[in-house]
This record gives C-alpha cells, sequence and structure tokens, in this order.
C-alpha cells in the first residue's frame, strides 16, 4: 500500500502520528505545494491512498479520474470543499474525514482583530528597528463587532467581543433572529451589517452563494475607520474590491489569514497594500489540532485497509 501525504508544510506528519502501526505501507511525503493539476497526477498516479491537508490540494473530477490507483482519500477535518465527492463516488474512491476543533481559528482571529486595531506588527516592527511610538490604536470596547455568519465559529468570536464590551451584530443568508439572540448577537440586515461594524469578521463556508459575497458594494458601505477581519476561505472577499478599498483609503485596514490563491504569489499587490496584517492561513495550524488530524487519518486508513467501515464524506 503506497500512501501520500500532502502538503506537510512544515515536515511534521511523520512525527505526529504512528504512522508505522501500517506495517509496510510506504509513506511518501509532500512537503511543498504542486504547482498545477499535471503535477498532482505525475506524482499520485501510483498511490492507494492520500491524505489531503484541507484544501491546499483540490481534487476536481479532471483530477480524480486521472488516478487510477487511488482508492482512499482521506482529508483533514469532516469536510473538504476542494473535493469533488460525486466523482470520487462515481469512481469509487472512498472520502473519509478527522477529527477537527474550532478553538485555533477563533483565536487567531482574535489575534488578527488586536494586531490591526492596535497596529502591533507596525509597533513591534519599530521597536526592533530602534524607533518607538509609530501612531495610535482603537479600541474596542464599545466599538460594533459584525460578524458575518454566527456558527460554530461566528459564535465563539462573538463571545469574546462581547468580553471586550463590544456588541455583537450579524447577518448571514440562512440567519434567523432567534438563534442569534440565542448568542447575544442581534440579528440585522446584509446592509447595516456593513454600515454599523467597526470591526467585521468573516466566519462562512464557501460555497456558490458566498463566493464574492464581500465585493465593491459591500466595502463602500463600510465606515472609513473599518477594519475587515477573514480567517474563513479568501474568495468569499473579492480581492480586486478589497485592494482598492486599502489603497483608496475607503476602509481602515484588513486583517487576513486567507486568500484566492495559497500560498500568497510573491508578486501579489496584497504583500504591499497599506494597513495590513496578512497570515500565511494559520487558522487551523496548532500541534495539538494536528495531532488529531494526522492520528485520525492514520486510524482511517488502518480501518480501510482491514475492511472495516469508515465514516465517509457526504
Amino acid at each position: 500500500m503506497k500512501v501520500a501525504v500532502l502538503d506537510d508544510y512544515l515536515n511534521v506528519a511523520l512525527g505526529l502520528a504512528d504512522w508505522d502501526s501500517l506495517g509496510a505501507a510506504r509513506i511518501d511525503v509532500f512537503t511543498e505545494p504542486f504547482p498545477d493539476e499535471a503535477a498532482v497526477v505525475g506524482a499520485l498516479a501510483d498511490h492507494d491512498v492520500v491524505v489531503a491537508m484541507r484544501e491546499r490540494t483540490a481534487f476536481p473530477d479532471s483530477t480524480l479520474s486521472r488516478l487510477p490507483q487511488l482508492a482512499l482519500l482521506v482529508t483533514t477535518g469532516p469536510g473538504n470543499a476542494s473535493i469533488d465527492l460525486d466523482a470520487a463516488r462515481r469512481l469509487n474512491i472512498t472520502v473519509t474525514g478527522t477529527g477537527y476543533f474550532p478553538q485555533p481559528t477563533v483565536e487567531l482571529t482574535w489575534g488578527l482583530i488586536l494586531a490591526a486595531a492596535r497596529q502591533i506588527p507596525r509597533s513591534a516592527e519599530s521597536v526592533r528597528r530602534g524607533g518607538w511610538q509609530v501612531g495610535m490604536g482603537t479600541s474596542l470596547n464599545r466599538a460594533t463587532l459584525g460578524l458575518l455568519g454566527l456558527g460554530n465559529l461566528g459564535s465563539r468570536v462573538a463571545r469574546v467581543g462581547q468580553a471586550f464590551g463590544m456588541e455583537t451584530i450579524a447577518w448571514s443568508q440562512n440567519l434567523r433572529p432567534e438563534d442569534a439572540r440565542a448568542h447575544g448577537v442581534t440579528h440585522v440586515p446584509r446592509e447595516e451589517l456593513f454600515a454599523r461594524a467597526d470591526v467585521l469578521s468573516v466566519h462562512l463556508r464557501l460555497s456558490e452563494r458566498t463566493r464574492g459575497l464581500v465585493g465593491e458594494p459591500e466595502l463602500r458601505l463600510m465606515k472609513p475607520t473599518a477594519i475587515l477581519v477573514n480567517t474563513s476561505r479568501g474568495p468569499i472577499v473579492d480581492e480586486p474590491a478589497l485592494l482598492h478599498a486599502l489603497t483608496g483609503g475607503s476602509i481602515a485596514g484588513a486583517a487576513l489569514d486567507v486568500f484566492d490563491r495559497e500560498p500568497l504569489p510573491v508578486d501579489h499587490p496584497l504583500r504591499s497594500a497599506p494597513n495590513t496584517v496578512l497570515t500565511p492561513h494559520i487558522g487551523y495550524l496548532t500541534r495539538d489540532l494536528f495531532e488529531v488530524f494526522y492520528r485520525d487519518a492514520v486510524e482511517d486508513i488502518a480501518a480501510w485497509a482491514a475492511g472495516a467501515p469508515v465514516r465517509t464524506l457526504t
């Protein structure tokens, strides 16, 4: 059995789970992203099992149909929007997932909010270069936290905002006022969310309904003092529109952990955009969560190889 472990950028997978328990299985670890679909197919054509790290590598029909040896595809986490499940079923490829917990992304969301509001990266860099104070931050107490999505992650982010003394408001396509009230959050119309938020934090799943949901009209509604935070998925926010808003000063700043293309190209204009805090999609990147990912992946492979039932993605 040949197993491919993909996108292990930090080369930690083999040290976080008991891969030896898979016996004579050959484990190939890929630590660099594949540049294109042809590279994916070329690297994985003779593997029986693939362990994918979240959505770092896509598996559309066109890729899966060119991997005749592939029988088991394990994704870290309980779901993966980059896997064509219909194609996998047609090709008799079993797709399964692993455990997950949301706290790391919630924590990073607040790290980004605080970094942007208090200009922490800029101030820290000034001290390192021999300087001192370089600007004034913004207090969160009595500010309005707007949540675009109030599910498992958004509701947890709301609780922290309330602890800071922030007013919390939310909107999403399926959010009901009574569900918002259960979290101490006020449900507001979509336009009001963007207009009132001092901090707007995105917590939606990427889908055809949410792709480009935050575009030029929405950004134009925001206050010139507002901060946009995205730890969800890059394509939910229209990147050209966001760049225009940042360079034109129509919003105060953005804190982003996710991007349309990842890794972010070296020459991408966001790297030099003003008033930004950028992190390399590390919302879920903590040792304890990765231990869950790889431990469960090994267990999934062992169960599948033994012919035991595995929980498949639907």
